[in-house]
Protein backbone atom coordinates (compact mmCIF):
# COMPACT_ATOMS: atom_id res chain seq x y z
CA UNK A 1 0.00 0.00 0.00
CA UNK A 2 2.86 2.35 0.84
CA UNK A 3 4.40 1.81 -2.62
CA UNK A 4 1.11 2.57 -4.31
CA UNK A 5 0.62 5.70 -2.22
CA UNK A 6 4.07 6.96 -3.08
CA UNK A 7 3.46 6.28 -6.77
CA UNK A 8 0.16 8.12 -6.59
CA UNK A 9 1.83 11.08 -4.93
CA UNK A 10 4.56 11.18 -7.55
CA UNK A 11 1.97 11.02 -10.32
CA UNK A 12 -0.09 13.77 -8.77
CA UNK A 13 2.98 15.95 -8.37
CA UNK A 14 3.88 15.38 -12.02
CA UNK A 15 0.39 16.31 -13.18
CA UNK A 16 0.41 19.43 -11.01
CA UNK A 17 3.72 20.54 -12.46
CA UNK A 18 2.43 20.07 -16.01
CA UNK A 19 -0.66 22.15 -15.26
CA UNK A 20 1.37 24.90 -13.64
CA UNK A 21 3.82 25.05 -16.52
CA UNK A 22 1.18 24.83 -19.24
CA UNK A 23 -1.29 27.30 -17.71
CA UNK A 24 0.48 30.50 -18.85
CA UNK A 25 0.45 29.30 -22.47
CA UNK A 26 -3.35 29.50 -22.52
CA UNK A 27 -3.61 32.87 -20.80
CA UNK A 28 -2.19 35.21 -23.42
CA UNK A 29 -3.95 37.35 -26.01
CA UNK A 30 -4.67 35.26 -29.10
CA UNK A 31 -6.46 35.49 -32.46
CA UNK A 32 -8.59 32.87 -34.20
CA UNK A 33 -10.74 33.02 -37.35
CA UNK A 34 -14.46 32.39 -37.31
CA UNK A 35 -14.41 29.60 -39.85
CA UNK A 36 -11.48 29.92 -42.24
CA UNK A 37 -8.96 32.64 -43.07
CA UNK A 38 -7.99 31.90 -46.67
CA UNK A 39 -5.34 33.79 -48.58
CA UNK A 40 -6.78 36.49 -50.83
CA UNK A 41 -10.15 36.34 -49.10
CA UNK A 42 -11.95 38.19 -46.31
CA UNK A 43 -12.40 36.76 -42.83
CA UNK A 44 -13.84 37.52 -39.42
CA UNK A 45 -11.32 36.97 -36.63
CA UNK A 46 -11.70 37.07 -32.86
CA UNK A 47 -9.06 38.59 -30.63
CA UNK A 48 -9.43 36.75 -27.32
CA UNK A 49 -8.28 38.71 -24.27
CA UNK A 50 -8.19 36.88 -20.90
CA UNK A 51 -7.72 38.61 -17.57
CA UNK A 52 -4.59 37.26 -15.85
CA UNK A 53 -4.88 39.30 -12.67
CA UNK A 54 -6.81 38.57 -9.50
CA UNK A 55 -7.17 42.17 -8.34
CA UNK A 56 -7.42 44.25 -11.54
CA UNK A 57 -9.65 44.52 -14.61
CA UNK A 58 -8.56 44.88 -18.23
CA UNK A 59 -9.90 48.23 -19.43
CA UNK A 60 -8.01 48.78 -22.68
CA UNK A 61 -6.88 46.55 -25.55
CA UNK A 62 -4.72 47.76 -28.42
CA UNK A 63 -4.12 45.59 -31.50
CA UNK A 64 -1.42 46.71 -33.92
CA UNK A 65 -1.79 45.39 -37.47
CA UNK A 66 1.19 44.16 -39.51
CA UNK A 67 2.75 46.87 -41.67
CA UNK A 68 4.54 44.41 -43.96
CA UNK A 69 1.15 42.99 -45.01
CA UNK A 70 -1.27 45.94 -44.78
CA UNK A 71 -5.01 45.32 -44.67
CA UNK A 72 -7.12 47.93 -46.44
CA UNK A 73 -10.41 46.77 -44.90
CA UNK A 74 -10.69 46.43 -41.11
CA UNK A 75 -14.12 46.71 -39.45
CA UNK A 76 -14.55 45.94 -35.74
CA UNK A 77 -17.86 44.51 -34.57
CA UNK A 78 -19.56 46.50 -31.79
CA UNK A 79 -18.87 45.00 -28.36
CA UNK A 80 -21.22 46.03 -25.53
CA UNK A 81 -19.39 48.06 -22.90
CA UNK A 82 -16.47 48.90 -25.19
CA UNK A 83 -15.61 51.72 -27.59
CA UNK A 84 -13.53 50.91 -30.68
CA UNK A 85 -11.21 53.42 -32.34
CA UNK A 86 -9.68 52.63 -35.73
CA UNK A 87 -6.37 54.25 -36.66
CA UNK A 88 -5.18 54.47 -40.27
CA UNK A 89 -1.68 55.22 -41.55
CA UNK A 90 -0.32 56.13 -44.96
CA UNK A 91 1.35 53.34 -46.87
CA UNK A 92 4.95 53.65 -48.02
CA UNK A 93 3.88 51.89 -51.20
CA UNK A 94 0.28 52.21 -52.47
CA UNK A 95 -1.61 48.98 -53.07
CA UNK A 96 -4.46 48.07 -55.42
CA UNK A 97 -7.76 46.64 -54.23
CA UNK A 98 -10.73 45.94 -56.51
CA UNK A 99 -9.11 48.07 -59.19
CA UNK A 100 -8.64 51.07 -56.90
CA UNK A 101 -5.40 52.49 -55.55
CA UNK A 102 -5.18 52.37 -51.75
CA UNK A 103 -2.82 54.88 -50.11
CA UNK A 104 -3.60 54.11 -46.45
CA UNK A 105 -4.47 51.10 -44.32
CA UNK A 106 -5.56 50.35 -40.79
CA UNK A 107 -2.56 50.21 -38.49
CA UNK A 108 -4.29 49.87 -35.12
CA UNK A 109 -7.61 49.19 -33.42
CA UNK A 110 -8.04 50.24 -29.78
CA UNK A 111 -10.89 49.11 -27.52
CA UNK A 112 -11.59 51.09 -24.35
CA UNK A 113 -14.03 49.95 -21.67
CA UNK A 114 -16.98 52.29 -21.14
CA UNK A 115 -19.07 50.35 -18.63
CA UNK A 116 -19.79 51.25 -15.02
CA UNK A 117 -16.92 51.17 -12.54
CA UNK A 118 -18.32 48.02 -10.94
CA UNK A 119 -18.48 45.99 -14.16
CA UNK A 120 -16.02 47.96 -16.27
CA UNK A 121 -13.75 45.98 -18.59
CA UNK A 122 -12.72 42.32 -18.34
CA UNK A 123 -13.00 41.27 -14.71
CA UNK A 124 -10.72 38.70 -13.00
CA UNK A 125 -11.60 35.16 -14.02
CA UNK A 126 -13.16 36.21 -17.36
CA UNK A 127 -12.14 36.82 -20.96
CA UNK A 128 -13.54 38.94 -23.78
CA UNK A 129 -13.66 38.41 -27.55
CA UNK A 130 -13.23 41.32 -29.95
CA UNK A 131 -14.46 40.35 -33.46
CA UNK A 132 -13.02 42.11 -36.51
CA UNK A 133 -13.70 41.73 -40.23
CA UNK A 134 -10.44 41.96 -42.18
CA UNK A 135 -9.35 41.70 -45.81
CA UNK A 136 -8.18 41.16 -48.30
CA UNK A 137 -5.79 38.70 -46.72
CA UNK A 138 -2.33 38.57 -48.34
CA UNK A 139 -1.38 35.74 -50.65
CA UNK A 140 2.39 35.84 -50.12
CA UNK A 141 2.54 34.71 -46.48
CA UNK A 142 1.21 31.88 -44.33
CA UNK A 143 0.79 33.93 -41.18
CA UNK A 144 -0.13 37.38 -39.93
CA UNK A 145 1.42 38.53 -36.64
CA UNK A 146 -0.30 41.19 -34.56
CA UNK A 147 1.15 43.05 -31.58
CA UNK A 148 -1.21 43.50 -28.64
CA UNK A 149 -1.08 45.77 -25.59
CA UNK A 150 -3.30 44.92 -22.62
CA UNK A 151 -3.90 47.64 -20.04
CA UNK A 152 -5.32 47.04 -16.54
CA UNK A 153 -7.13 49.55 -14.35
CA UNK A 154 -4.10 49.65 -12.03
CA UNK A 155 -2.11 51.18 -14.93
CA UNK A 156 -0.20 47.96 -15.63
CA UNK A 157 0.47 47.35 -19.33
CA UNK A 158 1.27 43.88 -20.67
CA UNK A 159 2.90 43.89 -24.11
CA UNK A 160 2.12 40.77 -26.16
CA UNK A 161 4.63 41.53 -28.91
CA UNK A 162 7.16 38.68 -29.08
CA UNK A 163 6.97 36.66 -32.32
CA UNK A 164 7.15 32.88 -32.19
CA UNK A 165 10.39 31.55 -33.67
CA UNK A 166 10.30 28.20 -35.47
CA UNK A 167 11.83 25.37 -33.50
CA UNK A 168 11.92 27.38 -30.27
CA UNK A 169 9.79 27.43 -27.16
CA UNK A 170 6.93 29.86 -26.93
CA UNK A 171 8.11 33.25 -25.67
CA UNK A 172 6.87 34.66 -22.38
CA UNK A 173 4.73 37.31 -24.08
CA UNK A 174 3.84 35.87 -27.51
CA UNK A 175 2.22 38.08 -30.13
CA UNK A 176 -1.15 36.90 -31.51
CA UNK A 177 -0.58 35.04 -34.80
CA UNK A 178 -3.22 34.23 -37.44
CA UNK A 179 -2.56 31.18 -39.61
CA UNK A 180 -3.76 31.57 -43.21
CA UNK A 181 -5.12 28.65 -45.21
CA UNK A 182 -4.46 28.05 -48.89
CA UNK A 183 -6.44 30.09 -51.39
CA UNK A 184 -9.02 28.36 -53.58
CA UNK A 185 -8.08 27.62 -57.19
CA UNK A 186 -10.50 30.26 -58.46
CA UNK A 187 -8.64 32.86 -56.40
CA UNK A 188 -11.65 33.78 -54.26
CA UNK A 189 -10.63 31.85 -51.18
CA UNK A 190 -13.04 29.92 -49.03
CA UNK A 191 -16.04 32.09 -49.94
CA UNK A 192 -15.53 31.46 -53.63
CA UNK A 193 -15.31 27.74 -53.04
CA UNK A 194 -18.52 27.85 -51.03
CA UNK A 195 -20.28 29.81 -53.77
CA UNK A 196 -19.24 27.28 -56.41
CA UNK A 197 -20.46 24.44 -54.22
CA UNK A 198 -23.79 26.20 -53.69
CA UNK A 199 -24.19 26.72 -57.44
CA UNK A 200 -23.51 23.05 -58.13
CA UNK A 201 -26.01 21.98 -55.49
CA UNK A 202 -28.62 24.36 -56.90
CA UNK A 203 -28.04 23.01 -60.42
CA UNK A 204 -28.35 19.45 -59.20
CA UNK A 205 -31.55 20.29 -57.34
CA UNK A 206 -32.98 21.92 -60.46
CA UNK A 207 -32.13 18.87 -62.57
CA UNK A 208 -33.69 16.50 -60.05
CA UNK A 209 -36.75 18.70 -59.77
CA UNK A 210 -37.12 18.80 -63.54
CA UNK A 211 -36.89 15.00 -63.80
CA UNK A 212 -39.42 14.50 -61.05
CA UNK A 213 -41.76 16.99 -62.71
CA UNK A 214 -41.62 15.11 -66.02
CA UNK A 215 -42.34 11.77 -64.33
CA UNK A 216 -45.24 13.24 -62.40
CA UNK A 217 -46.74 14.78 -65.54
CA UNK A 218 -46.49 11.48 -67.40
CA UNK A 219 -48.18 9.60 -64.56
CA UNK A 220 -50.96 12.17 -64.35
CA UNK A 221 -51.69 12.00 -68.08
CA UNK A 222 -51.73 8.20 -67.92
CA UNK A 223 -54.26 8.17 -65.08
CA UNK A 224 -56.46 10.73 -66.87
CA UNK A 225 -56.37 8.57 -70.00
CA UNK A 226 -57.45 5.49 -68.06
CA UNK A 227 -60.33 7.37 -66.42
CA UNK A 228 -61.51 8.81 -69.74
CA UNK A 229 -61.31 5.38 -71.38
CA UNK A 230 -63.29 3.76 -68.59
CA UNK A 231 -65.94 6.46 -68.86
CA UNK A 232 -66.22 5.85 -72.61
CA UNK A 233 -66.73 2.11 -72.14
CA UNK A 234 -69.42 2.69 -69.49
CA UNK A 235 -71.21 5.14 -71.78
CA UNK A 236 -71.18 2.62 -74.64
CA UNK A 237 -72.63 -0.19 -72.52
CA UNK A 238 -75.40 2.05 -71.20
CA UNK A 239 -76.34 3.21 -74.69
CA UNK A 240 -76.52 -0.39 -75.93
CA UNK A 241 -78.90 -1.39 -73.15
CA UNK A 242 -81.20 1.53 -73.93
CA UNK A 243 -81.46 0.47 -77.61
CA UNK A 244 -82.28 -3.12 -76.65
CA UNK A 245 -85.01 -2.12 -74.23
CA UNK A 246 -86.57 0.26 -76.75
Amino acid sequence: MKKMSRAALVGAAAVSSVVLVSAPAFAHVSVQPEGEAAKGDYAVVDFKVPNERDDAATTKVEINFPTEHPLASVMPEPVPGWKADVTKSKLDKPMEMHGEKITEAVSKVTWTATGSEKDKGVQPGYFQKFPVSIGQLPTDTDQLVFKALQTYDNKEVVRWIEPQQKGQEEPEFPAPALELSAAAEDGHGASGASDDGAKKEAAAATTDSGGSGSDTTARTLGIVGIVVGAAGVAFGVTAGRRRTNS
